[in-house]
């Protein structure tokens, strides 16, 4: 994946994939336990998909790239709100921030003291397709971009999972990505976690989070692009 693709599919699917179980708030009573349909798992999704209004994360993203048998790996957490704001804060093993305000995508790295913004306006359809796996969407809407193939429940955590995969429709999309897969907390309806398949060259990478707190007041200050003083700021071309 060229560059920035890296940093805006980072950033566009770390939101996505929180944002999926964070439209639920609150585990779906009623729901049946075990004999799980791909029609019940999205009606559930319908069911579920008006509460939420904001989250905050820790993750940590691996990325395997396959031709090389490398293996790497960084954690950090995220805010995101349903108003379409995303901040994510790596901490390990190389500082940054990635702030998505907008169409324009700021990468803060501490180290040299730089932000980069990227414009990402024509990126839209790509990140609209990332953001139709959350911030409240409902199953009906997700069926309209995504084949979705349910694979049965898993075990992650000591937690039982629903899997499902997820293969775009979109041409602009499935260029970048060709499948998604979806751990879904059986308990909470809450993302476990998310695998991602990059299109082409087989390399995938995995989004796995922990302590995960919904509906918090998350104060517009986190979303501002608000960087250090004498901070040297570039506009690469997206």
């Amino acid at each position: 994946m060229s560059w920035p693709h890296r940093y805006i599919c980072a950033a566009l699917i770390a939101a996505a994939a929180l944002c999926l179980g964070a439209a639920v708030s609150a585990p779906a009573r009623g729901a049946p336990e075990a004999q799980w349909t791909l029609d019940a798992v999205l009606r559930q999704m319908d069911n579920q998909s008006r509460n939420f209004s904001s989250l905050t994360a820790d993750i940590e993203r691996t990325k395997v790239t396959v031709v090389v048998d490398d293996k790497s790996t960084e954690s950090g957490k995220i805010f995101v709100r349903k108003d379409g704001k995303m901040r994510m804060e790596v901490t390990s093993p190389d500082p940054r921030t990635i702030l998505l305000a907008g169409d324009s995508l700021f990468v803060y790295t501490p180290k040299i003291n730089q932000v980069s913004e990227y414009n990402i306006a024509k990126h839209k359809d790509m990140a609209d397709q990332f953001l139709l796996l959350g911030f409240g969407t409902s199953g009906t809407a997700l069926e309209k971009s995504y084949d979705i193939a349910l694979q049965g429940e898993d075990s992650l955590d000591g937690r039982k999972v629903l899997l499902l995969e997820l293969t775009p429709k979109s041409a602009d999309m499935s260029a970048q990505i060709s499948k998604v897969q979806i751990w879904l907390d059986e308990a909470t309806w809450l993302p476990a976690q998310q695998k991602f398949f990059e299109t082409g060259s087989g390399d995938y990478f995995t989004v796995h989070y922990t302590n995960v707190a919904r509906n918090v007041r998350i104060s517009d200050d986190e979303f501002r692009p608000q960087w250090p003083k004498g901070v040297t700021k570039v506009k690469p071309e997206a």
